[in-house]
């Protein structure tokens, strides 16, 4: 710390000099030619490519520099990429390498001159031109070391952009899923909505709200856990296909797989089942994979994925057979299942029945080992209340969740519309819920309001973007994915 704060005041007196010769420490008025991009060759060590003739100018910050006395090789970053320069003072003049003889790593200026290559083939800018645009009063990580301390890479993400170029890659990349998942749903004639981020009653999904207040209305709000009744009302009201990216809260837990707020991809389609979102779900995830990763078959922390179609698929009761090595006879012994829960440390509430209990030994035996794509269907009813039953079993519900290297990666189910059905159901819900919560649920009537004037039939699906990008960017954290992540406070 101390060392840093010599550093700091060195450079704080290298400015008030700078300032004092009459150098404008933040100058906002030179535009650069170009980006550095454009003045490279596709591969940069390629002699045999030309150069683009004339002078060009450049701005963007220093990221190295070696100093020889009278001529200096920098290395300047801009958003699009990194050039060499070279300086030297009979080129640039007295007055500019004197200004040039202040500038640290960090700094931001912009360099003029003709493009040559060095004897390595190293494209480089002859600088015949500097100026200083800003003053970096705080020193980059050292070269050799970079920002590897991973709570200040989340805590200072501003620095962690500049100095480590695979994360600008990884935002790059969720950037660009996002847009592929756009033009995927749009180009199949879905509309993009946006819905309520405060809502007057907390629905769409069982999770513990942020709870806010709006002093005009005199009214408490909560920050949406989910966007789906929103959507549904939409449906009703003749958007046959809707979608919508934005974000979600949880008042809840973090880890690597969980943020308080993240974003999520929910789109409906009237007149389809969850058997066809399946269908739509493969072709695009595999879709945005190739133009991400340039393959179906990918490499997520040491591990092959195979995103080809066809996915494999199994109902609950199925997997947990085969994956979790429980008997046919156990799945329809509640008392045994409920015994085998406890056994293993699974925590339940006096009211869970055999969907819960079921659910909740898949969730420990069988998920994580699902590392290929796999479609996980017939879901209990009772964890399924947004779910249409099925028509021969109405145990179980027309439901799948998608599960790639032990995550849920998507929701889905063809919808329940019927609203004497739902408002029983949700009913239901709250009775079981309302005990213990903090912020009691309550019954949203103007949904069930909106299906008695009729939904059509539809499924629907709920895709995490930021576990997606986790998966095409071989990141361990969601923390890796999101610019800023929630932290506890920075200690004093």
């Amino acid at each position: 710390m101390e060392e840093s704060n010599q550093v700091i005041a060195q450079r704080r007196q290298k400015a008030a000099e700078l300032a004092r010769q009459g150098v404008n420490l933040y100058a906002n008025d030179f535009k650069p030619s170009h980006r550095i991009i454009d003045l490279l060759p596709g591969n940069d060590r390629d002699l045999e490519a030309p150069l683009a003739g004339g002078t060009k100018s450049v701005a963007g910050r220093v990221m190295a520099l070696r100093k020889f006395g009278k001529a200096a090789f920098l290395h300047v970053q801009d958003g699009t990429g990194k050039v060499q320069v070279h300086i030297k003072r009979d080129e640039v003049g007295e007055e500019a390498f004197a200004v040039f003889k202040k500038i640290d790593i960090g700094d931001i200026a912009a360099f003029s001159g003709p493009l040559f290559r060095t004897k390595t083939g190293e494209v480089t800018i002859q600088a015949l031109a500097l100026r200083l645009l800003t003053k970096s009063l705080r020193p980059l990580p050292e070269k050799f070391h970079g920002l590897t301390d991973i709570e200040t890479r989340y805590r200072q993400r501003y620095v962690d952009l500049m100095v480590n170029p695979e994360v600008r890659d990884t935002f790059r990349k969720r950037v660009e899923i996002i847009h592929l998942i756009r033009d995927f749903l749009s180009n199949r004639g879905f509309l993009e909505v946006e819905t309520p981020m405060m809502q007057p009653i907390a629905g769409g999904a069982t999770a513990k709200p942020f709870k806010t207040h709006h002093n005009a209305l005199g009214m408490d709000l909560y920050l949406r856990i989910a966007p789906e009744l929103y959507l549904k009302r939409l449906l009703v009201g003749g958007f046959e296909r809707v979608f919508e990216i934005n974000r979600n809260f949880r008042n809840e837990g973090l880890s690597t797989r969980h943020n308080p707020e993240f974003t999520m991809l929910e789109f409906y389609q009237a007149y389809a089942t969850h058997e066809d979102l399946m269908e739509l779900t493969e072709e695009m995830i595999s879709w945005v994979a190739v133009e991400v990763c340039g393959s179906m078959q990918i490499s997520y922390q040491g591990r092959e994925v195979d995103l080809a179609p066809p996915w494999r698929r199994y109902t609950m009761d199925d997997a947990l057979q085969q994956i979790g090595g429980l008997s046919p006879e156990l799945l329809q012994d509640f008392a045994a299942l409920k015994k085998m829960a406890l056994e293993r440390g699974i925590e339940l509430q006096p009211q869970a029945g055999i969907g819960k209990v079921k659910t909740e030994l898949f969730e420990l035996l069988v998920e994580e080992k699902l590392i290929d794509p796999t479609f996980i269907t017939a879901y209990p009813t009772e964890v399924s209340p947004l779910a249409r039953k099925n028509e021969a079993n109405p145990e179980i519900t027309d439901r799948f969740e998608l599960f790639i290297t032990g995550r849920e990666m998507a929701n889905a189910f063809s919808e329940l519309n019927d609203p004497d059905d739902q408002r029983r159901r949700l009913e239901k819900q709250i009775a079981e819920r309302g005990e213990d919560e903090e912020i009691f649920p309550v019954l949203d009537e103007d949904f069930l309001r909106a299906l008695e004037y009729g939904m059509p039939p539809a499924a629907g699906e709920g895709i995490g973007i930021d576990r997606l990008t986790m998966l095409l960017t071989d990141s361990p954290s969601i923390r890796d994915v999101i610019l800023f992540p929630h932290l506890r406070p920075e200690k004093k």
